[in-house]
C-alpha cells in the first residue's frame, strides 16, 4: 500500500510527540508518527520516579505520567500515532518503507521528522570479555523488567497464573556499571525492586550517585564477567592496576548512549564525529531536503524536556519547508576540541544560535573559547563545574560574528 501524509514522524518519543504536536496544532495537514514499540512515549514510559515537571495542578510528574500526557496532547492536536510499526527503509528521498501489523506500506512525506531516540550499548558493543550468563542488563532492560513484574515482584499470567517472580530476573545483587545520573536512577530502581547494590564502578574519577550512600570505585573498569548459567560476579580493575571480584548475580550497565541513527546511516547522511548523531544546523535539518532530526537522535542522551523542546522547536522549519521555501544550502562546520566531547548542532548558519556542549571530563571554571580560524569569536570563563555527563547550553551570543565563507567553527575549553 502506498501512502501520502504531510509530515511523518520517526519515533514517538518526547522530540517526536512535541514536534507532531506543534506541527498539527499549526496546521501542518496529516501528521502521522511511527512508533515500532507496543506503545508510545519513549523511554519516560520506564522511568518511574520523578523529575519530568508537573501537573497542571502541580503535582509532581513521573515518567509514565509524562509519556501519558505528550501522547494525549498529540492526539487532540490532531496528530496519527501509529504504535508496533517499524520502518525498515528509505524507498526514495521522503518516502520510507513500513511493516505495520496491517501489512507492507511505503509512505511518501512532505517533510521528514527523525526522533529515533537514544539506545544503551549493550555488554557486547562494549567489549566486555567473559561468558553469556543470565543477569546482564542494560537500565532500559532493568526499568522493563520492574515494570513488567510490577510492585509485588511477580508477573501474572492470562489465566491468573505466576510465570515468574523479579528475583529470578533481576537478581539478589547487583553491581551498576557507570557513573551518570542513568547510573542513580539504576540504583534506586534496583533498591525499590528489593535488590541490594554491592557497588558502583565507573571509569570516570567521579560520579553522580554519591547521594545514594553505596560504594563508588571510581576509575574502575569491569575486566571481565563470571559465571556461567548465571552471573556469579564482575572482574575490576582500578587505576592503579590493582585488580579485584565484586560478587553479585546482576550486572547493570548503564549510560554510554549512542544515537539510534540507523535511518540515518541507510541514506548516506553525514554523522557527526563527537556525538554519532546526524549533523543538522540550527533549524535542525540534515543534509538531505526535507529530512529534519531532533532529540537525542543528535548526540546520544539529554533529559526528556530538552528532547521536547527541540520537536517544539523544529515545527516552524518544517512548516517552512511545506510552505515552498528553499532547502538553505550547507553552514559552515562546528566542532569540540580539546577536554570536551561534543558540540551540537554541527553546523552554523546566517543567524546566530545556541550551542550545547559536553565536556570529556570534569572541568572547574573552564575558559570557553568559540573561534574561526583560529581567530576567537567569543571567550568567557565560566563559573561552575562541567562534568561529563551534563552538556552546558551556550547563547546565540556565542556564535555571532561567523563569516559564512571563512573556515570550521572549534568551540575549546581550559582550565
Amino acid at each position: 500500500m502506498i501512502r501520502t501524509v504531510d509530515v511523518l514522524v520517526v519515533g514517538a518519543g518526547p522530540a517526536g510527540l512535541a514536534a507532531a504536536a506543534r506541527l498539527a496544532a499549526a496546521g501542518a495537514g496529516r501528521v502521522e508518527v511511527l512508533e515500532r514499540e507496543a506503545a508510545a512515549g519513549g523511554v519516560p514510559r520506564h522511568c518511574v520516579r520523578p523529575g519530568f515537571g508537573a501537573d497542571a495542578r502541580g503535582r509532581a510528574l513521573d515518567g509514565p505520567a509524562y509519556a501519558r500526557r505528550a501522547v494525549r496532547a498529540a492526539l487532540r492536536a490532531g496528530a496519527v500515532v501509529r504504535t508496533g510499526v517499524s520502518v525498515t527503509g528509505w524507498a526514495g528521498p521522503l518516502t520510507l518503507d513500513v511493516t505495520a501489523p496491517t501489512g507492507l506500506e511505503r509512505i511518501r512525506a512532505g517533510a521528514v521528522v527523525l526522533a529515533t531516540g537514544a539506545r544503551e550499548r549493550p555488554r557486547s558493543a562494549r567489549l566486555v570479555p567473559g561468558t553469556r550468563p543470565a543477569g546482564v542488563l542494560t537500565t532500559g532492560e532493568l526499568q522493563r523488567t520492574v515494570a513488567r513484574f510490577g510492585p509485588h515482584g511477580e508477573s501474572v499470567g492470562p489465566h491468573g497464573k505466576s510465570v515468574g517472580r523479579l528475583g529470578e530476573s533481576v537478581g539478589r545483587r547487583a553491581v551498576v556499571v557507570g557513573g551518570d545520573p542513568v547510573a542513580r536512577g539504576a540504583v534506586r530502581t534496583l533498591r525499590a525492586a528489593g535488590v541490594e547494590v554491592a557497588a558502583v564502578v565507573t571509569g570516570l574519577p567521579s560520579a553522580a550517585v554519591t547521594s545514594e550512600r553505596v560504594p563508588v570505585l571510581t576509575g574502575t573498569v569491569v575486566t571481565e564477567l563470571l559465571g556461567r548459567g548465571r552471573l556469579t560476579g564482575v572482574a575490576v580493575r582500578g587505576g592503579d592496576g590493582r585488580a579485584a571480584v565484586l560478587r553479585c548475580d546482576t550486572v547493570v550497565f548503564t549510560g554510554d548512549w549512542i544515537p539510534d541513527h540507523e535511518l540515518v546511516r541507510a541514506r548516506g547522511l553525514p554523522l557527526a564525529p563527537g556525538t554519532r548523531g546526524p549533523v543538522t544546523d540550527p533549524g535542525f535539518r540534515t543534509a538531505e531536503p526535507g529530512v529534519f532530526a531532533v532529540g537525542n537522535l543528535l548526540r546520544g542522551v539529554e533529559p526528556a524536556p530538552v528532547a521536547a523542546a527541540e520537536g517544539r522547536a523544529v515545527a516552524d522549519p518544517v512548516l517552512e519547508r511545506l510552505g515552498g521555501r528553499p532547502w538553505p544550502a550547507a553552514g559552515v562546520p562546528v566542532t569540540a576540541v580539546g577536554p570536551l566531547r561534543w558540540v551540537t548542532p554541527g553546523l552554523t548558519g546566517p543567524e546566530a544560535a545556541p550551542l550545547l556542549v559536553r565536556p570529556e571530563r570534569r572541568l572547574v571554571r573552564p575558559v570557553l573559547t568559540v573561534a574561526q580560524n583560529g581567530v576567537p569569536l567569543r571567550r568567557e570563563r565560566l563559573g561552575g563545574t562541567l562534568v561529563p555527563w551534563r552538556s552546558v547550553r551556550l547563547g546565540a551570543r556565542w556564535t555571532s560574528g561567523v563569516d559564512l565563507t571563512a573556515g570550521p567553527v572549534t568551540v575549546d575549553a581550559q582550565e
